[in-house]
């Protein structure tokens, strides 16, 4: 059975620090390319960070670009998304999603809420 489980979003004061965290199973995840997405209410779901197989190329959605930082483990199978400078437009639900390369599979968590509030 596969599955992508995100933890550690919460509430934030603006300017503070979360890191999100997704282990995926059921799958070989050293195989996929690993996404996180955020959709905030009423809003479509965008694409945050993404990361290759080996963690050697990166992307950032431009509005996340120096404050957020994505990375891999491919032994613990895990992806995470360290968001520092924290501030209100980013509160939303962040999922991450698995891409298998040259393929259409495509997995997705179940999210996690970050609200960043005063």
């Amino acid at each position: 059975q596969v599955q992508l489980v995100e933890s550690g979003g919460g509430l934030v004061q603006p300017g503070g620090s979360l890191r999100l965290s997704c282990v995926g199973s059921g799958f070989t995840f050293r195989y996929y390319v690993m996404k996180w997405y955020r959709q905030a209410p009423g809003q479509e779901r965008e694409m945050v960070a993404g990361v290759t197989i080996d963690g050697g190329r990166k992307n950032y959605a431009e509005s996340v670009k120096g404050r957020f930082t994505i990375s891999r483990d491919n032994i613990r199978k895990t992806v995470y998304l360290q968001m520092n400078n924290l501030k209100l437009e980013d509160t939303a639900v962040y999922y991450c999603r698995a891409e298998g390369m040259g393929t259409s599979t495509e997995y997705w968590g179940q999210g996690t809420q970050v609200t960043v509030s005063s």
